[in-house]
This record gives C-alpha cells, structure tokens and sequence, in this order.
C-alpha cells in the first residue's frame, strides 16, 4: 500500500475530515442544482444499524472495520409535486473504516449482500423489497459497485440507485431515490465521481 500516495494519504485521514468530503449543494449535478438540505451529520454505526436492515448491529459494523462516517442530503423545494420521476432525495457519504481490505468487504459482504438477502422482504414503512440490480458503473478509481433497488409500498413503487467506491480506506456513496421506476444509474454515476474528485481532493491535504 505504501506505493500508492493516495491509499497512503488515506491513512491521514480522520473522521473530522469526513464533512468537507460529503457534497455540498453547489457540488451538485444540474438535475440536482436547487435541492435544499435536508439532513447532515456524522454518522455513528449505531445509528446506521438503526436505519438499516433488521438485525443489523453496531457491533457487526464495527467488526467489518468501519471507523465511522458523515452525511449530507438533499431534497427538492416544497413546492415540487411527488409525481412519477420525481427524484425525491440525492445524497453522500463518506465512510472511514480501518484499512482499504476492509471497504472491499464491506462492498461485497455487507452493502451488495445484504440488499440481494432481503429482496421480497419487508424494510418497514409499509415497505417491500421487489428487486435489486447489480450496475457497472465506469471511470472511478479504484473498485466500484453499483445496484438498482425497486421497492414497493401503499403509494406504489420507488426507485434507490446506490453507488459505492473505494479510495484507499474510504468508502464514498452516492445515492438518488426516485418515485416511480426509474433506473437513475448516470445521475448517482456524476454524483459519485465528483464525491470522488472532492474525497481525493481532501485527502491529498486540500479543502
């Protein structure tokens, strides 16, 4: 690890640099611009096991290696109608776990798996999960996952499409939500590589 600068500037990194790494709303893709914030802060592995699938615990996290996290989210104005297409949320965050092994498993065993395990299960809110498609997202870095989750409730169906990338020993996450059925895989795709411009740059000592 010690060849790769960036990987090695990681480990420089704490979890009170994770907030200037989260988007800001002007950081935002055209789709997005004018979204207003809507929720930011650190986020602790208890509180990501909370809102998180059943069984999840903070102690699972901890033992995947993750540090912590931070994350900003916005939504459209009051005045935009919940219509079809609608994207109703887009988001990031940034996780810091102990070493760069760590995020790939967190990828594959945690983030991917869990999704895939629980399709056709009940999330809560009146939730179900109907499906969930792998993506290939292109040009990050370094290893990147990508899904496309449907689920189904009362009002009907909702569209998550979920990026996740790693940079030496963070893991950044973009996430668009959309009412309807509506894959949004070029928007979470944008969103993720300027997360990924603004985590490198932090990491490399800029703000």
């Amino acid at each position: 690890m010690s060849s790769n600068p960036l990987w090695s500037a990681t480990l420089r990194v704490g979890e009170a640099d994770l907030e200037y790494m989260a988007l800001e709303a002007g950081d935002l893709p055209e789709e997005l611009r004018g979204y207003q914030l809507a929720r930011e802060g650190p986020l602790d592995n208890q509180e990501l096991a909370e809102n998180g699938f059943k069984g999840n615990t903070a102690d699972r996290f901890r033992q995947a290696g993750r540090v912590g996290g931070f994350m900003r989210e916005f939504v459209p104005t009051s005045d935009v109608s919940p219509a079809s297409g609608v994207n109703f949320v887009g988001a990031t965050v940034v996780h810091l776990f102990e070493n760069p092994e760590q995020v790939s498993g967190w990828m594959s065993d945690i983030f991917v798996k869990d999704f895939e395990d629980n399709v056709g299960e009940s999330i809560g809110s009146g939730q179900q999960m109907v499906s969930v498609q792998r993506l290939e997202p292109g040009g990050f870095y370094d290893e990147v996952v990508g899904l496309y989750v449907l689920q189904g409730g009362p009002a009907g169906l909702l569209s998550s499409t979920v990026i996740d990338f790693r940079v030496g020993r963070l893991l950044g996450v973009a996430f668009v939500g959309s009412v309807g059925e509506h894959d949004r895989s070029e928007l979470a795709t944008e969103m993720a590589l300027a997360l990924e411009k603004r985590i490198v740059q932090v990491a490399l000592g800029g703000r």
